[in-house]
């Protein structure tokens, strides 16, 4: 996998309360592209990281409905996946400070 599609699929991390617990659990959470597969997604964390992950799971997130003065709105949707890494494997700007 080239370097530039690498930043094609992750497209950063996604940091939230239930992130920060999965962080806990050797979980990461990453927004991915739309088209991204677990096994790209696998390939771009091991290559900017340089750690060994164990498994991915990917997961489809719809957009919100939103209503404002005109109607009805949509929030766009997004694709988030949870890596975990292999034992023994951390990283280290997830885990934030404690």
């Amino acid at each position: 996998m080239n370097q530039e599609r690498v930043f094609q699929v992750l497209l950063g991390p996604h940091m939230t309360e239930k992130a920060a617990y999965a962080a806990e659990r050797n979980q990461y959470v990453f927004k991915v592209a739309s088209d991204a597969t677990k096994p790209e997604i696998k390939k771009a964390v091991e290559a900017l990281f340089e750690k060994k992950v164990d498994s991915v799971q990917v997961l489809n997130m719809k957009g919100k409905v939103k209503r404002n003065a005109r109607g009805e709105g949509h929030r766009s949707g997004y694709r988030k996946a949870y890596v975990t890494l292999a034992a023994g494997e951390t990283l280290e700007d997830f885990t934030g400070a404690e």
